[in-house]
């Protein structure tokens, strides 16, 4: 760093002064070092592996589906999901032990199956399992 003494001289300083600029460089690049690593990462997600289970004999299953398109399935017989939650309560209604299992497709579209979930969970059956293939 430079000095300048007092002098009678006191004309305009005809250098740039660089220094702050390599500094703030300098902190900008340690933060694009830092960062560009976490924005290219991907998270890894392992999803659990599932098991064969057999069901309690004394159990009433239900098998509630949803195909690839969408349309829900209630024990094969198919159900509007504006009607899906009524016939759900109504089944609450003859066996409040019911068991019900639901299906999705592979290619059944999210919103569909968190519809279905919904109707489930707003008709109050409290036992819910998924039925997934074994690998």
């Amino acid at each position: 760093m430079a000095m300048q003494t007092q002098s009678n001289d006191d004309g305009e300083m005809s250098e740039i002064n660089v220094t702050p600029l390599v500094d703030v460089m300098l902190v900008l690049l340690v933060v694009f070092m830092v960062t560009a690593p976490l924005l290219t990462q991907v998270v890894h997600v392992k999803l659990p592996k599932t098991e064969q289970t057999e069901p309690a004999p004394d159990q009433h299953l239900t098998v509630l589906s949803v195909t690839n398109t969408g349309q829900a399935l209630l024990d094969e017989r198919p159900v509007p999901i504006e009607n899906l939650e009524t016939e759900l309560k109504a089944l609450q209604a003859k066996d409040p032990d019911i068991s019900l299992q639901l299906q999705a497709d592979r290619a059944a579209v999210f919103e569909s199956v968190a519809k279905v979930l919904a109707c489930a969970q707003r008709s109050g059956i409290g036992k819910l399992s998924f039925v997934t293939v074994q690998e």
